[in-house]
C-alpha cells in the first residue's frame, strides 16, 4: 500500500503546470455595478470603480465624473446596505467641508485613479466582519444621495452593488457538468445498441436534473444572490450558452427581431444586476409606504422614502444640459438610469436569469431555438455518415456480409430512438422558453419560429406515445417488448420499465409540460407557481412509490430519490416568496441549503453513471460478490443488458407461463432397486438396501431408517454428484419404470388425496431444450 501511495510523487512537477492558474486573493470589497437612482442634475459619472483592501486598509478609485449644475449647495448622504440592514447611514454637510469650498458645488470635470490609505482612527476595519470578505454572492450597495439644502430637491443618485470577488457562479463547474454529461452521451452511445440497457435511460435523467436546476431560478420569487448564481452554471444545459451582447449569434438575432417588430430592449454589456429590481436581491431595499414630494416636507422622509420620492419626484427638475449628457452616456453603455418607472428594469424569474448569462430577454427563445438547429444538424450528418459507411462496408465487405445486413435493417430503428432521446432532452427548454416567448409579443418572426419548433417536438414525441400505447391497448403490453422495431426505435419511451408499467414515462413529460405552463404563463405570480409545481412534483413522487414502474429496485431507489429531491427543493423555494417578505440573511441560508442538496444529486448520478459503465468490472475479484449471492439494486444498474436473474422477481403470468415438460411430471420410483437391476445403479452398490428414494413407512415421524450411517453417506454423495449430471434421457428412463402403488392411510397433516408421487417445480430441474 505504502509503495502505491510512494508513486504518486511522480505527479508533483504535473501540479507546477496549474501554478499560473493559482493566484491569491485579498480581502477586499469593490463596486461590481453603477446605476443612477434618479434622473441626474448636478453629478454625472462615466466610471465609478472603488475597492478596500483589508490588508493595508487602502481605497482604490478610478472615477470619471463631472458636476454639471451651477449655484448649487448641497448635502450628501451615504447609504450602506448589507443584506438588508444599514451599519451605515450618515448626512454630511458639504458646506462645511473644507471652509466653504464646496458650497456652492464647483463645476468641475474630475478624472482621476489613486490608491488612499486610510487612518487607523477611523476604525473602518472593526466595522467590517470577516465574514463580509468571504461570503459568495455578497448582498450589499452603497447610495451616494446629493439633495440641494434651500429646496431639498434631489440633484444626484448614486448606487453602487458590492462584491468580494467570490461566488457560486463557477467556469470550472460549468465544464465540470459539461464533462459529466459528455462522459454519460459517451456511454449512451455505446450500449444504446441494446434497447434495454439503462446508460442512455441515465442521459436523459442527468441532463434533465441540470435542466430542473435551472428552471428553478425561472420563477417570479426573490431568490438569494448566491442560489441564482448556482443556477447559472447549468444554464447551458437549457442551451442558454453565456454570451456577450457583441457576439455574432445575439447581433443577428437583435437584427432579426428589429426588422420583424420587435421593440425589447437588447442586452447591455454591463453586468445584469445593474438592471435588477430593487425590492430583490441583491438590494433589498424596501420602499417606504408613506413618502412625501413636497420640498418642505423633505426633511421628515427617512432614506428609504428619499429613495422612493426620487423615482416619482425627480424627473421634474432636469434640466436641458444634463438631459444631453445622460442621453450621451446611455449611448455609451457605461452607466444607466434604474428608477420603478423605467422600462430596462429586470423583473424575477426569466428576465433576471437569462441577462445574468449575458442574453436579453427577448433573444431567450431564439438562442435555444438555434442550439436545437445545430443539435439536429449534427444529429443529421451523424445519421449520413454512419449510413455511407454501412453502405460502402455492405458493398465491398464480404467476411461481414451478414452482420452488416443485419446492422443495415436495424439501422433506422437506431436513428429514430436517438431522434426521440433529443426530442426528450429537449422537451423541457423548448416548452419552457416557447411559452414564455408567446408572453412577449415581440416578434412576429420569434413567434412563427416557436410555433414550428414546438409542433416538431411536442408532435414526435406524441406520435410515439400514441403508437406505443395503442399496440399495448390492441394487444397486451408484453407485446412491446416482443416487437424487435419497435423496441429498437421506440424503446426510450418504455424499455426499462415492466411490461405491466409501460407508460410510466407518460406521467413524467405531462409534469414537465404542466410546470412549463405554469412558469410562462403565470409569470407575474410566484405564489400560483410555487404552489402549482410543488403539487406536480409530489404528484410524481407519488406516483413513482405507488408504480414502482423499474425492472430493477436499484432503478426505483434512484427515481424515486431523484423525486424526492425535487420536492424538497421545490417546497424549500417557499421561502423566496416576497409577500412572506423573509430576511435576506435566511434567504441565503436556504439558497445554500437547496445548492448542496442538487450538489449531492449530481454526484449521485455521476457515480451512476460511472456504475453504468461498468465501473464495477475494474474491482477486483475477490472484492466482488459471490455468484450465489443476491443481486443488489447496485448491480441491476449496470449498464449491461437486462439478466433476467439480476432483476426482481415476478409473478406467473400468463405471457410469462412456461410449459412444464411432460418428462419432470413423473412420480418418483418407489423402491430403487429396479433401478439398480436394470440400470448402471445411481446409488452405491457397497449398501444393501437403501431410504433414499423409497417409501416410507406410515408412522414415519418416530421410525429411524435402517441403512448404516456408512451406506447413508455414500448413498448421498454419489446421488449429489448424478443429480449434477441430470440429463432427460435419465429422466426419460427413470420414468419408465414402475411399481406397485402403496396406499397410506390419511394422516391429520394432509388435506389432499393420499400419494407418493409429487409435482417438482421448474426451478428444481434445469431447463429442457
Amino acid at each position: 500500500m505504502f509503495s502505491r501511495i510512494a508513486r504518486l510523487r511522480y505527479l508533483a512537477p504535473l501540479l507546477l503546470t496549474f501554478s499560473s492558474l493559482a493566484t491569491a486573493r485579498d480581502d477586499s470589497l469593490f463596486t461590481s455595478s453603477v446605476t443612477y437612482c434618479s434622473p441626474p442634475e448636478t453629478l454625472l459619472i462615466q466610471q465609478f470603480d472603488v475597492a478596500y483592501f483589508a490588508n493595508n486598509q487602502s481605497i482604490w478609485f478610478n472615477i470619471s465624473a463631472a458636476s454639471v449644475d451651477a449655484n448649487v449647495s448641497v448635502t450628501a448622504n451615504v447609504l450602506l446596505n448589507v443584506y438588508g440592514m444599514h451599519p451605515v447611514n450618515f448626512t454630511i454637510d458639504l458646506c462645511s467641508l473644507f471652509s466653504g469650498a464646496l458650497c456652492p458645488l464647483p463645476m468641475y470635470n474630475f478624472t482621476g485613479s489613486d490608491s488612499i490609505p486610510l487612518p487607523s482612527s477611523l476604525g473602518v476595519s472593526g466595522k467590517i466582519p470577516s465574514i463580509a470578505f468571504q461570503i459568495p454572492d455578497l448582498e450589499a450597495y452603497a447610495q451616494l444621495s446629493l439633495t440641494e439644502v434651500n429646496t431639498g430637491v434631489l440633484k444626484a443618485c448614486v448606487q453602487a452593488t458590492l462584491s468580494n470577488g467570490w461566488s457560486a457562479h463557477q467556469v470550472a463547474v460549468e465544464w465540470a457538468t459539461g464533462a459529466l454529461a459528455l462522459l454519460a452521451l459517451l456511454s449512451a452511445i455505446f450500449y444504446s445498441f441494446t434497447p434495454n440497457t439503462l446508460a442512455p435511460f441515465r442521459l436523459f435523467d442527468l441532463l434533465y436534473l441540470y435542466q430542473w436546476t435551472a428552471s428553478t431560478a425561472l420563477l417570479d420569487l426573490n431568490y438569494s444572490s448566491v442560489y441564482r448564481a448556482f443556477t447559472t452554471n447549468f444554464a447551458w444545459a437549457m442551451g442558454l450558452f453565456s454570451a456577450s451582447p457583441t457576439s455574432p449569434i445575439q447581433v443577428s438575432i437583435n437584427n432579426m427581431r428589429h426588422l420583424t417588430g420587435g421593440n425589447m430592449a437588447d442586452a447591455t454589456g454591463d453586468s445584469a444586476v445593474a438592471l435588477v429590481n430593487r425590492k430583490l436581491s441583491p438590494y433589498n431595499a424596501i420602499a417606504s409606504s408613506a413618502f412625501v414630494t413636497s420640498s418642505n416636507q423633505y426633511a421628515g422622509i427617512g432614506v428609504e422614502g428619499l429613495w422612493a420620492s426620487s423615482n416619482m419626484t425627480s424627473a421634474n427638475y432636469v434640466s436641458d444640459m444634463s438631459v444631453a449628457s445622460v442621453q450621451e452616456l446611455s449611448t455609451s453603455g457605461d452607466v444607466q438610469l434604474v428608477t420603478s418607472l423605467s422600462t430596462n428594469v429586470l423583473q424575477a424569474g426569466v428576465p433576471i436569469y437569462v441577462n445574468s448569462v449575458g442574453i436579453a430577454t427577448a433573444n431567450s427563445f431564439m438562442t435555444v431555438f438555434l442550439v436545437v438547429l445545430m443539435i439536429a444538424a449534427i444529429l443529421l450528418v451523424v445519421f449520413s455518415v454512419g449510413y455511407c459507411v454501412l453502405a460502402a462496408t455492405s458493398r465491398y465487405g464480404q467476411r461481414t456480409e451478414g452482420y452488416i445486413a443485419d446492422w443495415r435493417y436495424r439501422y433506422p430503428s437506431f436513428a429514430r430512438a436517438w431522434l426521440l432521446r433529443i426530442c426528450l432532452i429537449v422537451f423541457t427548454p423548448v416548452t419552457i422558453l416557447v411559452f414564455y416567448q408567446w408572453t412577449l409579443k415581440d416578434s412576429w418572426l420569434s413567434i412563427l419560429l416557436s410555433v414550428i419548433l414546438f409542433l416538431a417536438v411536442v408532435g414526435y414525441i406524441l406520435h410515439s406515445i400514441v403508437r406505443v400505447h395503442r399496440l399495448a391497448l390492441r394487444s397486451t403490453p408484453s407485446e412491446l417488448y416482443t416487437q424487435p422495431d419497435l423496441l429498437a426505435s421506440h424503446g426510450p419511451l418504455y424499455a426499462i420499465y415492466r411490461s405491466e408499467r409501460f407508460y410510466a414515462t407518460t406521467p413524467l413529460i405531462l409534469a414537465i409540460f404542466v410546470k412549463a405552463l405554469f412558469i410562462a404563463f403565470s409569470h407575474a405570480n410566484g405564489v400560483v407557481q410555487v404552489v402549482a409545481i410543488l403539487v406536480v412534483e409530489c404528484l410524481v413522487l407519488a406516483s413513482l412509490l405507488f408504480l414502482r414502474p423499474h425492472q430493477s429496485r436499484g432503478a426505483d431507489v434512484l427515481a424515486t430519490y431523484l423525486a424526492i429531491t425535487r420536492v424538497l427543493c421545490t417546497g424549500l423555494m417557499i421561502a423566496f416568496l416576497e409577500s412572506l417578505n423573509l430576511g435576506a440573511i435566511p434567504r441565503v441560508v436556504i439558497g445554500i441549503v437547496i445548492a448542496v442538496i442538487i450538489s449531492v444529486a449530481v454526484i449521485v448520478m455521476f457515480i451512476n453513471t460511472l456504475v453504468n459503465m461498468g465501473i464495477m468490472r475494474l474491482v477486483p475479484a475477490r472484492y466482488r460478490r459471490g455468484p450465489g449471492a443476491t443481486p443488489s439494486g447496485l448491480d441491476a444498474e449496470k449498464g449491461a443488458e437486462i439478466d433476467e436473474k439480476d432483476w426482481r422477481p415476478r409473478n406467473p403470468t400468463p405471457e410469462r407461463n412456461i410449459p412444464l415438460d411432460p418428462d419432470v411430471n413423473q412420480p418418483y420410483p418407489d423402491s430403487p432397486s429396479q433401478t439398480l437391476t436394470d440400470h448402471q445403479s445411481l446409488y452405491s452398490e457397497e449398501s444393501g438396501s437403501t431410504t433414499l428414494g423409497s417409501l416410507l413407512p406410515q408412522r414415519w415421524s418416530i421410525q429411524q431408517s435402517q441403512p448404516s450411517n456408512h451406506s447413508r453417506s455414500n448413498s448421498q454423495s454419489q446421488y449429489s454428484s448424478s443429480q449434477s449430471n441430470y440429463s432427460p434421457s435419465q429422466s426419460n428412463y427413470m420414468s419408465n419404470v414402475s411399481s406397485p402403488r402403496q396406499s397410506v392411510p390419511p394422516s391429520p397433516l394432509r388435506t389432499q388425496s393420499p400419494s407418493h408421487s409429487r409435482q417438482p417445480t421448474i426451478d428444481e430441474h434445469p431447463p429442457f431444450p
